[in-house]
């Protein structure tokens, strides 16, 4: 393979690896005229970019021709090939990886056998990002950590060709309206920051909306003001704490409340019961 190219670096990830997205290998090649690969089958995951020159891709009973700032994308069980041009042969670089969020991870950035060509993508970040992975597989002393670095460095490089104009990942779902979007917005907010101390004003800042506009818009989708939503989010996580063996401090802490004592009284407010009696009739 390495006599069929004027230049040809390939790096290898020594740690196997069973996480969610992991790197197995990326390089770095520039083909003679005519250069050729498969039919044949790969099962992992494969992206070529194509920084300069151009060929041909045939995968899924579609042929594809790829030039600068083109991805094509191998997919695992798919029998494919691919050729470089006559005249002006492709310089490409590639990142071959799997793992349980591979597939998904593909959807996402709008690729699949049937739309197998991402284009448009920078060819200034996209190098970038080729180089850092390969950079991870030198010789290291920790070959686990270098094996998340990689995976981090695959997940921006992955965004960068979701960002690449391809309209499976820009458009807004159809049925999605802004305001819903920006309820969704702030709901999505209180669901992941209810343990810190939220004030509306806070909210309407990070957002950036008006805090009278977040309020009505938010009470009109949910039925409940900012504050009224935070308090059922945290009560709700109470009642699931209650039933471990943390003591009725940590819970509280657990749920944004500095004061065990003001969260009780709060929890027997709105559930009927004191913590320590919903505890004792949750595990009898």
């Amino acid at each position: 393979m390495i006599a069929e190219h004027n230049s040809y670096t390939v790096s290898i990830n020594s740690h196997e690896s069973n996480s969610e997205l992991s790197v197995l290998f990326s390089g770095e090649g520039k083909p003679h005229p005519l250069h050729k690969m498969g039919p044949a089958v790969h099962d992992y995951y494969l992206i070529h970019t194509v920084h300069s020159g151009k060929g041909t891709f045939e995968m899924h009973n579609r042929t594809y021709t790829c030039e600068t700032g083109d991805s094509f994308i191998i997919f695992p069980g798919e029998l494919f090939s691919y050729t470089a041009d006559a005249e002006q042969p492709w310089h490409y670089t590639w990142v071959a990886f799997n793992g349980r969020s591979a597939g998904m991870t593909m959807t996402q950035i709008g690729a699949s056998p049937q739309n197998a060509v991402i284009s448009g993508s920078s060819p200034r970040s996209i190098r970038h990002y080729y180089r850092r992975i390969r950079s991870c597989f030198h010789p290291s002393m920790q070959p686990a950590l270098e094996d998340i670095a990689a995976a981090g460095w695959l997940r921006l490089l992955l965004r960068e060709l979701g960002r690449a104009g391809n309209p499976h990942v820009m458009e807004k779902p159809a049925t999605e309206t802004d305001i819903q979007r920006q309820v969704n917005q702030a709901v999505r907010y209180l669901e992941l920051q209810y343990t810190q101390t939220v004030s509306i004003e806070q909210l309407a800042r990070t957002l950036g909306y008006h805090r009278t506009y977040l309020c009505k818009m938010f009470k009109q989708a949910t039925g409940l003001s900012p504050m009224q939503y935070l308090f059922k989010i945290r009560m709700e996580r109470a009642k699931q704490l209650l039933e471990t063996a943390m003591t009725i401090d940590q819970v509280a802490s657990s749920v944004g409340f500095n004061d065990a004592l003001y969260f009780s009284k709060q929890f027997h407010k709105w559930s009927g019961s004191a913590p320590s009696v919903y505890r004792k009739e949750r595990t009898k």
